[in-house]
């Protein structure tokens, strides 16, 4: 049963847009591998609420996608390895 899910990003803004891009090309295309995207929102950089690696602004991206229940797991499990990702949270949405 397909579920829905919001994902949200923050990216390093000191990283090139080139490699932001890339870097965004291939969560989508593992988002894609364990379900269906429905929409992605650039926010663009924001304000942290605390420091993160001594930088005080992220890039922000929300997916929205659907997914199995397996899926988010194995999305969080390959998100923890990629560089240039500050944080990340995946919720499930209210039905």
């Amino acid at each position: 049963m397909a579920r829905e899910y919001e994902l949200v990003y923050i990216l390093n803004p000191t990283i090139g847009e080139e490699e932001q891009a890339a870097l965004n090309d291939r969560i989508n295309n593992l988002v894609e591998a364990n379900g269906t995207v429905v929409s992605v929102d650039d926010w663009g950089n924001r304000r942290l609420a605390y420091e993160i690696q001594d930088l005080k602004e992220g890039h922000y991206y929300l997916v929205n996608f659907t997914a199995e229940t397996d899926g988010p797991r194995e999305i969080e499990r390959i998100l923890r390895i990629l560089d240039g990702i500050l944080r990340f949270l995946i919720i499930r949405k209210e039905d």
